[in-house]
C-alpha cells in the first residue's frame, strides 16, 4: 500500500513538472483561465537621497517620466510629463572606415536600354527615356 502512495506521488510531480515546462518554453499559461501577465506600466527609474529624511525618485509610468520627492512632511511632485532623452550619436572621426563609406541603397540601379544598331547598352537616362 505504501507503494502505491509513493507512485501516485511520482506520478502527480511528473504531470506538475510537465506543465511548468510547457508553460517555460512555449509562454502558456500552467493552468487554463491563467492569463499571461500583464505588461509592467509603473518602473522606478533612478531615486536619490536628498537629506536624511528625503529622496527624488525618478519613475516612470506609460512612457513619461516623473520625478517626486518624498519623505518631508508632504510628498510633492517636482516635475512631470519629462521625456526620455534622445540618445546622441558619437560624431565620426575622420579616419573612420565607416565615415567613408557610401550609405547602403536598397533601390534598383539605374535602367539600361539596348541600342539596336549598335548592340550596346546605354544608360536610360542619357537615352531620353
Amino acid at each position: 500500500m505504501n507503494w502505491f502512495f509513493v507512485t501516485l506521488l511520482l506520478c502527480v510531480a511528473m504531470i506538475g513538472g510537465g506543465l511548468l515546462v510547457r508553460s517555460y518554453l512555449t509562454g502558456a499559461p500552467v493552468l487554463p483561465g491563467m492569463g499571461p501577465r500583464p505588461e509592467k506600466r509603473l518602473q522606478v527609474l533612478e531615486q536619490t537621497s536628498v537629506d536624511g529624511r528625503r529622496r527624488l525618485i525618478l519613475i516612470r509610468r506609460d512612457n513619461v517620466e516623473h520625478l517626486i520627492m518624498t519623505g518631508g512632511p508632504v510628498d510633492l511632485v517636482v516635475e512631470t510629463g519629462i521625456g526620455a532623452t534622445p540618445q546622441i550619436k558619437p560624431r565620426a572621426v575622420i579616419g573612420d572606415a565607416d565615415a567613408r563609406r557610401e550609405p547602403v541603397s536598397f533601390g534598383r540601379g539605374a535602367r539600361t536600354s539596348t541600342n539596336a544598331s549598335s548592340g550596346t547598352a546605354t544608360p536610360a537616362a542619357a537615352a531620353g527615356e
